[in-house]
């Protein structure tokens, strides 16, 4: 039975005898034979060629890396290695194994003398406990079974799903605070005085959104946008984002905690990757010298120097969208469809948001191109990289459509055009943070609908294509060569040759997607309080179609070694710092809460006279409009001849009525907005420093673990010591 146990198969196309892809696959498998390894080769339409290491080289692995003392004891005992150790033994090897002609397996593969080389799922109890407790939909709410997958795939992929495990479970609460945001700005907000005003404002006229075909409007148009905006704009959204950036700190403080109790159970807590990759390069080539650290200035400033470049075509994007958005606007308002002449500025906003969708996904495809030369050394950086391009692809337009749309469009007689002709885009007339709001909501959806179905969809199509290329079922002499018996391990390497080919990126990108989630569900989550219920409801599903894709529908991954998560932690504390100020900044400047309160405590009648029973924000929307006079209209603007009045309202802007210089209110409202925002990003950083302070990265049980275990083998130690001094 010993003898049918493969650790890895390689597979080749059937290469003529003589020809100079033969002749390599022949020089490399002479490598593997001169090191011990034993091979095995069936044919088929492809030649496959099982390969399994010699014992001796997981005895030398465990001595390597155990500790002295209990090396005596466990001399014998290399015979109990895990299998995910001798797959990533045996995959260290095969890539670094060096043929005659100076070239390794991922030479030869990219010249197509190896297809593929991967290790087997093997039918075992294992792998029948994970597809029957993980990878399959009936089992969405039942715990994951963590160890098994530690057991099959290694320590990175199970820290990967324990972490997402524990980011889902914590979700729960942040998706619960955002429901009763909601249901908060539905019920007791309802009755807002604010969104009353604006029902009410049948006789308030409004200035066109647009030059052509856009007549004057009244204000009460806006009245379902208007209770809409104000469901997420209220006093309960400033108490939900100050909880949301508590909630990051927490999510993060109790991650360590896990991950260090975790580490600790599996024996990772001193392990060190430098020293076990050392250990493999030694194995592999006793001669082996260590490649030493370098640091190069010319090539970091270039590394610089592009980055900000591809940073600058990332901007660029988000200004073609703004321009797309512009003249959308000035199309659908010119439409003889209702349906979009009616609804311009909300088709524009949509449309807006499906282009950004797809941008993303374009982006995304081109950013993880940039594939580094050897992943285990520069995975830190290449992770800072792509997560700062992925970033910038997805944050660029919705920075501005939270800071700057609405602000820099100039105001009727005086609008900032695109090369003279299209207005720059206004707010949505229930306010700027009804824009953010349709932007995040879409492209959240578009995420976590298609994204997801493509996802699954591709690897399953694929798969199910493969699996329909059967081989002839007739037996040939080919090349000489006498086809042997139906061997009992063809089936099951035929059959995990179907399965897609899966690459040391997966786990990255499922790291990548999950950490840009993140990202949505914390920076802009004030404009936005249902995103960590739908970051919830995608998790669920996330975690097991991930689970269903790496048992049933691809090979098996090369099982890696790791003690915590790596760099993406600190990601995630940069997402924290970040959804501070994001959120700060959405308060203070896109949504109307400064507004309203400067209006309650400076300018309503509560301040001229005691009205207990009177709203204080009473008057607050006539006060937040400025008079504007036809005849200052630009010649673009076609005004309507029914239309013979002196003043038209123009809402949303703090002007005076002669020159249109801004008002003393608005700098009041200016200096509050800057005061809110430092105070908010103040406490809430505070609380995240004293909540970091309060909750320990590490357990007190596991930390007394590793002091006795410090202790033990120091006094183990010492015996030995006092042992040998003794004559």
């Amino acid at each position: 039975q010993n003898e049918e146990k493969w650790d890895f198969v390689l597979v080749s196309d059937i290469h003529e005898m003589g020809s100079e892809k033969e002749i390599k696959r022949k020089k490399f498998l002479d490598e593997l034979s001169k090191k011990g390894f034993t091979i095995k080769k069936i044919e088929d339409t492809k030649l496959f060629y099982g390969v399994r290491a010699p014992q001796h080289i997981f005895w030398k692995y465990q001595c390597l890396l155990t500790n002295p003392d209990s090396r005596q004891q466990n001399f014998s005992a290399y015979q109990d290695i895990p299998v995910t150790t001798r797959i990533r033994v045996v995959h260290f090897i095969l890539q670094n194994t060096v043929t005659s002609d100076l070239e390794k397996l991922h030479d030869l593969m990219k010249k197509k003398v190896f297809e593929a080389a991967f290790p087997l799922h093997k039918k075992e109890e294992i792998t029948e406990i994970l597809k029957k407790k993980w990878a399959r939909w009936r089992v969405l709410f039942k715990e994951q079974p963590i160890e098994e997958i530690r057991c099959y795939f290694g320590e990175k992929v199970a820290l990967y799903f324990a972490w997402l495990g524990w980011y889902t479970y914590l979700l729960l609460f942040a998706a619960l605070a955002g429901l009763a945001t909601v249901a908060a700005g539905a019920t007791v907000f309802s009755s807002s005085q604010v969104s009353k005003e604006i029902c009410d404002a049948n006789n308030t006229i409004m200035c066109p959104l647009c030059d052509q075909n856009c007549s004057f409007w009244v204000l009460s148009d806006t009245c379902t946008y208007a209770k809409v905006t104000h469901m997420i704009d209220n006093e309960a959204t400033v108490v939900f984002a100050i909880f949301m950036a508590i909630w990051a700190t927490v999510f993060l403080e109790l991650w360590k905690r896990e991950r260090a109790t975790v580490a600790t159970s599996w024996d990772l807590y001193g392990w060190d990757e430098e020293e076990e990759e050392l250990a493999l390069q030694l194995i592999n080539n006793s001669q082996h010298e260590p490649r030493l650290y370098q640091h190069s200035y010319f090539r970091s400033t270039i590394v610089l120097l592009l980055a900000v470049l591809m940073i600058m075509v990332l901007i660029g994007i988000a200004h073609a969208l703004v321009i797309y958005r512009a003249v959308a606007m000035a199309l659908f308002t010119q439409s003889r469809v209702d349906l979009l002449s009616k609804h311009a500025d909300t088709m524009a906003v949509m449309t807006g948001a499906v282009l950004h969708y797809v941008t993303i996904v374009i982006m995304s495809k081109v950013g993880t191109r940039q594939k580094p030369r050897t992943f285990s050394q520069k995975e830190n950086s290449f992770t800072v990289k792509i997560f700062i391009f992925q970033f910038f692809t997805n944050f660029s337009s919705l920075i501005y459509i939270a800071f700057f749309l609405g602000r820099i469009n100039g105001h009727p007689g005086h609008y900032v055009r695109i090369a003279g002709h299209w207005r720059l885009e206004e707010c949505h007339p229930s306010g700027c943070i009804t824009d953010l709001f349709i932007q995040m909501a879409v492209i959240m959806v578009l995420k976590q609908t298609i994204s997801n179905i493509m996802e699954y969809l591709i690897p399953w199509i694929s798969h199910q294509l493969r699996k329909k290329k059967k081989p002839p079922k007739k037996r040939s002499v080919m090349l000489g060569e006498e086809e042997e018996a139906e061997d009992p391990c063809k089936k099951q390497w035929l059959k995990n040759y179907e399965l897609n080919e899966v690459n040391v990126f997966s786990l990255f990108n499922e790291y990548l997607e999950i950490v840009i989630q993140y990202s949505f569900t914390t920076i802009f989550v004030a404009a936005f309080p249902l995103a960590p219920l739908l970051a919830l409801i995608n998790n669920i599903i996330e975690i097991h179609m991930d689970a269903i894709k790496m048992m049933r529908l691809r090979r098996r991954m090369v099982p890696r070694k790791a003690k915590d998560i790596g760099i993406w932690l600190q990601v995630l504390e940069a997402i924290g710092t970040l959804a501070v100020i994001g959120n700060g900044l959405v308060i203070a400047i896109t949504s109307d809460f400064i507004p309203v309160q400067v209006y309650k405590y400076m300018y309503s009648p509560c301040t001229r006279q005691n009205h207990t029973d009177m709203d204080c924000s009473t008057g607050y929307i006539n006060n937040s409009l400025s008079v504007f006079h036809i005849q200052d209209f630009e010649p673009h603007t076609k005004v309507l001849p029914e239309f013979n009045g002196v003043q038209i309202k123009e809402y949303r802007d703090y002007r005076n009525a002669d020159d249109y210089t801004y008002t003393t209110q608005f700098w009041h409202i200016f200096a509050a907005r800057l005061a809110f925002l430092i105070l908010f990003e103040h406490v809430a950083l505070c609380v995240k420093l004293i909540a970091a302070w309060y909750i320990p990265d590490v357990p007190q049980k596991v930390k007394n673990q590793i002091l006795t275990e410090k202790h033990k083998n120091l006094r183990n130690e010492l015996r030995w010591v006092m042992f040998w001094k003794v004559p």
